[in-house]
């Protein structure tokens, strides 16, 4: 018995990895501009000790644009947990406001392949926050990532991010071309668990490039490349001379 369905021996189509870049550079829009995007962070609190979160407390009286949520972290000085509220504004005056973000164009010789080591048990390295005035907060860094670039090996430390690897980096174009805090970068893992990707073109601007509201991590030492990585987000861009924080 035959069928009117055609059969296709034919290959998917090859991804291309500029398209795939082009979508990459979408979503990070979508993301940046939404509810609780990186532009829409209004307010970080901080409880006093022993003051319990209440979120939705919080949220009374409060527009309906406004969404709160709750982080903790540790006080650099005691050691004891933090608990505070992020109040969140989707009618933000940085969305409204917000114009994109600059980029490099796409290049295909910023995707570096590099040997991924795991560390036994991980370590932790200290990592200055731009909000600490000189303090700095341990993170897990669970493996070395080396590689050779323009001739100089580097050993990066990328830590770890809710189960992803975060390189937070720092090159020569910070503060000229790029935001000037450095940037990150999700590190793509690969099949041999001894190989790991850095795709430059996503490299991305930190989310205090967007919210002077949020306490990112600044690269340490031996995240600093010597020469200008010219791949990914440059800076944000916003409309009728707006400031690029708030």
């Amino acid at each position: 018995m035959s069928t009117d369905v055609p059969h296709s021996s034919a290959s998917p189509a090859p991804v291309d990895p500029r398209q795939e870049w082009d979508a990459w550079c979408a979503g990070r829009r979508r993301a940046l501009t939404s509810p609780t995007g990186n532009l829409a962070l209004v307010e970080t609190r901080w409880l006093p000790a022993g003051e319990q979160v209440d979120a939705a407390a919080a949220r009374a009286g409060q527009p309906d644009t406004v969404t709160v949520t709750t982080l903790s972290r540790t006080d650099l000085v005691t050691g004891e947990p933090e608990h505070g509220l992020r109040f969140w504004d989707a009618d933000a005056p940085a969305i409204r406001h917000f114009e994109g973000v600059d980029t490099f164009p796409y290049d295909p010789a910023w995707v570096l392949e590099a040997a991924y080591t795991p560390v036994p048990g991980a370590r932790r390295i200290a990592f200055e926050h731009i909000r600490d005035n000189g303090g700095s907060r341990d993170l897990v860094v669970p493996g070395d990532i080396t590689l050779t670039v323009d001739g100089r090996e580097y050993t990066l430390s990328a830590f770890d991010d809710d189960g992803t690897l975060l390189l937070v980096f720092g090159d020569p174009t910070n503060g000229d071309t790029t935001y000037g805090a450095g940037r990150f970068l999700f590190v793509e893992r690969t099949a041999d668990e001894s190989r790991v990707v850095l795709d430059f073109n996503r490299a991305f601007v930190p989310p205090c490039g967007f919210s002077d509201q949020y306490n990112c991590p600044m690269p340490p030492r031996q995240n600093r490349f010597h020469l200008p990585v010219e791949a990914g987000e440059k800076r944000p861009v916003f409309r009728d001379g707006f400031a690029a924080q708030h």
